[in-house]
């Protein structure tokens, strides 16, 4: 159902009237704001790629590791446990205490559970310390999107955002060259976990430095340090606009300045945005990326690449091509628009799941027959042969995630709440995203035991067409849209056109 915008209401304000419009680089206050808040994304994909390398690593200093499925599918899924408490947490803390101390916290939180990681002695102290990683992860993975939603002019949020998803990227393509130089050092997964406390201490310092979200403040009713902080985002032809939406927008969430987790279940609007929000979180991680970023190593010595370091050069080209696709969603989400670039995205990530599962299949058909397994060298050629074609699997597949799937949800996620409703749902929809991903990442290997490769990719791309036909049902286009704009979008999805309605029964819907 396509949404149009009544004319003359509040609503359609908020997008620049006078027709001059922010460009991305256009004003370095909010570049410098979006990149210090993005560090918080840095840390999330460090942690994410790195573990992946460092657990070659520890299954070598750690027998009882190398020897238990389930431990190094613990020591990889503790982090998401952390995480996914973090982002229950986060949320509530974000509308409590502002976005500001939260990413304070999680900096504290992430500094010490890498020290921690860095200095274990054992499997289980190094799982402690994953924990409290996961903890800062958490927090700042609901932070940092609404954080620099809240300080971004309507027509490049989409972008802005994007660039917290490029953070992300690019901290898991840092994890993967931090991998590679400390292969041949003395202490190996220690070095690769224990530095991930400079970039959480780089962004403390930074952050005192920063103000907190000017929507926060707003809504709180520090109005006078509200309008500073909006001074320096917008010129003077578009502050007061934004100030006179801010007003309107926040005579109606005062009222609900209390609201708990129980009250996004009782207005339809917000049940609907929070439906699609956390849908596309939890189509995010069942489509498969984190299975490829914390194993694609594995994937590659399954594919006929035994050589760890040649796994992690090949990890680290999957991990480039992430970054660039994400380089490509930043420009397209706020010009091709959100719902549109998920669609594509999901097209190209069925595409490329059937091609693993392809080259899997013909891999372990190839290598039993009879002329593969008559020599042994026949045998590896024959493997090798289609492992490349699961590696050029596995960059496609990236390709088409990297620029769609990957920014969108969090990009919705950002901008599809009321402001009072925005923590505590962003601290959902992120909670189910790491439960997600806790799912996939604790059961992959035991899936792959279970059905084979060729049947996991498979899976995945069953998944996958569920999830091209739930954006098709479910999620709207906000390309474009102020925070008003879509507030009304949702009314009017829940309530029609005419909204009286919905007003009588807010309380009861």
């Amino acid at each position: 159902m396509t949404i149009q915008t009544l004319p003359g209401s509040s609503a359609s304000l908020g997008s620049a009237s006078s027709g001059r419009k922010a460009s991305y680089f256009g004003n370095r206050y909010v570049l410098g704001l979006t990149v210090t808040a993005g560090i918080g994304g840095l840390l999330f994909g460090y942690d994410t790629g790195v573990i992946s390398g460092a657990l070659l690593y520890i299954k070598d200093d750690f027998k009882v590791v190398s020897e238990n499925e389930f431990l190094q599918e613990t020591i990889v899924s503790m982090a998401l446990v952390g995480a996914i408490i973090g982002a229950a947490g986060g949320g509530w803390m974000n509308d409590a205490y502002g976005r500001k101390k939260a990413t304070l916290l999680a900096d504290v939180v992430f500094a010490v559970g890498s020290i921690v990681m860095s200095a274990a002695p054992d499997p289980y102290v190094l799982i402690f310390g994953r924990l409290l990683v996961g903890l800062g992860v958490g927090i700042a993975s609901v932070t940092a999107p609404v954080y620099i939603a809240e300080a971004s002019p309507s027509e490049i949020r989409g972008g802005l955002v994007s660039t917290n998803v490029l953070m992300i990227t690019g901290g898991q393509f840092l994890s993967y060259l931090v991998n590679l130089a400390f292969t041949e050092v003395a202490g190996t997964w220690r070095w690769m976990l224990g530095i991930a406390a400079l970039p959480a201490i780089l962004q403390f310092v930074l952050m005192l430095l920063l103000p907190e979200s000017p929507r926060w403040l707003f809504l709180k009713k520090d109005k006078a340090e509200a309008v500073t902080v909006l001074s320096k985002i917008y010129d003077s032809y578009r502050l007061e606009e934004e100030i006179d939406l801010l007003s309107m927008a926040s005579e109606t969430d005062i009222q609900l300045n209390s609201v708990g987790y129980l009250d996004v279940f009782k207005r339809k609007e917000i049940r609907l945005a929070f439906f699609a929000g956390a849908g596309l979180q939890a189509f995010q991680q069942f489509t498969g990326i984190n299975t490829v970023m914390y194993y694609s190593p594995t994937i590659v010595q399954m594919a006929g690449f035994s050589s760890n370091q040649l796994a992690l050069l090949l990890s680290l080209i999957v991990a480039a091509v992430n970054a660039l696709g994400t380089v490509v969603g930043i420009y397209l989400i706020d010009h091709f628009g959100r719902r549109r670039l998920a669609l594509t995205s999901l097209l190209g990530v069925i595409i490329s799941l059937f091609v693993l599962s392809g080259a899997f299949f013909l891999q372990s058909s190839n290598s039993s027959s009879a002329l593969c397994g008559a020599n042994a060298h026949l045998a590896s050629s024959c493997g090798t042969k289609f492992g490349w074609i699961a590696v050029l699997g596995l960059v496609l597949y990236i390709a088409s995630f990297s620029p769609g799937m990957g920014p969108v949800p969090w990009a919705l996620n950002s901008e599809i709440y009321p402001e009072a409703f925005r923590g505590i749902c962003g601290g959902m929809s992120a909670t189910v995203n790491w439960v997600s991903n806790l799912i996939v990442a604790q059961t992959f290997l035991s899936v792959v035991s279970a059905v084979g490769t060729t049947g996991t990719f498979l899976i995945l791309a069953g998944v996958a067409i569920v999830a091209f036909i739930f954006v098709i049902a479910y999620v709207p286009e906000t390309k474009g849209m102020s925070f008003e704009q879509v507030d009304r979008l949702w009314k009017e999805r829940a309530w029609g056109s005419d909204t009286s309605q919905q007003r009588l029964l807010d309380g009861e819907a």
